[in-house]
């Protein structure tokens, strides 16, 4: 570290035009560099709501790709619409794992009543019909 200080300062000091000229380089750099990191196609929320359902309802999937269908979509900073929630806990029955899908409830709850005290109760009306389902 200090050679690299001791080397900048040698380069500032005797030749600064050129440390300028490579300030400029690496700015140039930097913003092109940005750019490109912004180029790639902003996903509505209805897409990624069918994507994510299309996800959990796909008929081969197994509870390690639930469990990280889960995961990844517990990383991100929302909460997910009833209708992927339902989707989930069906992939949960078909795979006939109903602790994962009383996890993914209790995550859901807690993640929920975190932002606030309405969304949890409408989740749980929303996603009754599933529920109610069952029974018949």
């Amino acid at each position: 570290m200090a050679h690299l200080i001791r080397v900048g300062f040698q380069c500032f000091s005797l030749q600064k035009n050129r440390l300028i000229s490579i300030q400029l380089n690496n700015m140039i750099l930097n913003q092109q560099q940005i750019r490109s990191m912004s180029s790639h196609k902003k996903e509505t929320d209805e897409e990624f709501d069918s994507r994510w359902e299309a996800y959990f309802n796909r008929p081969n999937i197994d509870g390690w790709d639930i469990r990280q269908g889960i995961n990844h979509m517990h990383r991100l900073d929302l909460i997910p619409e009833p209708r992927i929630i339902t989707a989930c806990l069906n992939a949960c029955k078909r795979v006939n794992d109903h602790s994962l899908a009383v996890r993914y409830l209790e995550a859901i709850r807690h993640k929920s009543v975190l932002c606030s005290t309405q969304i949890w109760p409408w989740i749980l009306q929303e996603i009754r019909r599933f529920f109610c389902k069952e029974k018949h």
